[in-house]
């Protein structure tokens, strides 16, 4: 089946994958009439060599020139006059790609709860059909942070040979009991506001809000809050800037995404485990044959450093570099400056390496 085209100009095409078999998850359990949007940057040269897949965060959407720029853009580090940059909307997510919201084909009803439970491995299933579907066979660089880093990890284990060069931020080869703790927290705020359970598109709206309030304890840290949420005055008794901060974030994430499609993320981002029936995570990361970046974030208070050196230490040749950042885990996303410069001399560095092994077997 054809992509449906929603935007389209000579460099970045908005399109939706219409798979036209059931698509089977991790569990057993199986989707039909999946959808999955992407976004495309740049043109596909002609020996496609050029790609570079970015798999994104939480509650990201495909257009990773507006929620990464500085990394991603016109004159960034991955621009469309040098790359084809694609960015998929993973399963479950209410960005145009099949999710709790879509119907279901069965009761022609929204699924709601109905919707079956998927996993970190599952939104790779869902990459890699995307992927045989533009015809790429290789891709010159996968990254994601965060969530997208537990996707592109994912894949550098399941299909190592097309992926030749592997940069994972702020991420983790198993997510931790303190993360799935933070997750579990939110989906209890969200199953508290009885909306939820009312099969409405807005249900769980409250519940939702209170859930995003949580979060941003474990994206911020400490001095994030005191730079930019310090009162002006000291008379104040109530209605504190950081209370207004954290309504103010819980408001946005509603009128954007709903209730259901965040309780299933988050549900996926517990399932990461890449030892899951591979014999242990040690034994995964050693499967992983991709140039490999990782990059931490020396404050981060939700995926603390120690996840990222253990990725670095357990996946071959792999090269380790940190930042600090004032935000923590946002980090990732904000400080795009130093990942600018870190990710640059990387690319460079391999760019050498491969040259060197080509001049040696000439």
């Amino acid at each position: 089946m054809q992509d449906s085209k929603d935007n389209i100009n000579s460099e970045n095409i908005a399109a939706t994958y219409h798979h036209k078999k059931s698509f089977k998850l991790e569990s057993g359990q199986k989707i039909k009439n999946l959808q999955i949007a992407y976004q495309t940057y740049g043109k596909l040269n002609a020996s496609k060599s050029n790609v570079i897949w970015v798999c994104h965060a939480l509650t990201a959407n495909a257009d990773v020139f507006e929620w990464w720029e500085g990394l991603f853009g016109q004159n960034a580090l991955f621009n469309p006059e040098d790359h084809y940059i694609v960015c998929a909307n993973v399963l479950g997510s209410n960005y145009g790609t099949t999710n709790p919201l879509s119907v279901n084909p069965t009761t022609g009803q929204p699924y709601y709860l109905a919707f079956p439970q998927f996993t970190i491995r599952d939104f790779v299933t869902a990459h890699q059909l995307l992927a045989n579907h533009l015809e790429i066979d290789s891709i010159k660089l996968l990254i994601g942070g965060s969530l997208g880093g537990q996707q592109a990890v994912e894949w550098g284990i399941i299909e190592p040979l097309r992926i030749e060069n592997l940069i994972l931020v702020a991420t983790n080869a198993v997510h931790s009991p303190w993360g799935i703790a933070f997750n579990e927290s939110q989906r209890l705020a969200i199953t508290t506001d009885r909306t939820f359970f009312a099969n409405r598109p807005d249900g769980g709206s409250k519940g939702l809000k209170t859930a995003r309030s949580i979060a941003l304890l474990s994206y911020r840290t400490y001095h994030a809050y005191g730079n930019t949420q310090v009162e002006s005055v000291n008379d104040k008794t109530d209605n504190f800037r950081a209370s207004s901060y954290q309504n103010y974030q819980g408001e946005k994430l509603i009128n954007r995404f709903n209730a259901y499609s965040y309780y299933y993320l988050t549900k996926a981002m517990d399932s990461h485990n890449v030892g899951r029936n591979r014999n242990g995570i040690a034994e995964a990361l050693q499967l992983i044959t991709a140039n490999t970046l990782v990059i931490g974030i020396e404050n981060d208070f939700l995926f603390p450093l120690s996840e990222q050196k253990y990725l670095a230490d357990h996946i071959n040749n792999a090269q380790f570099a940190a930042i600090h950042s004032e935000y923590g885990h946002d980090g990732f996303l904000i400080e795009t400056n130093a990942l600018t410069n870190i990710i640059g001399t990387f690319i460079k560095e391999s760019r050498d390496k491969k040259i060197i092994r080509l001049q040696h077997t000439a």
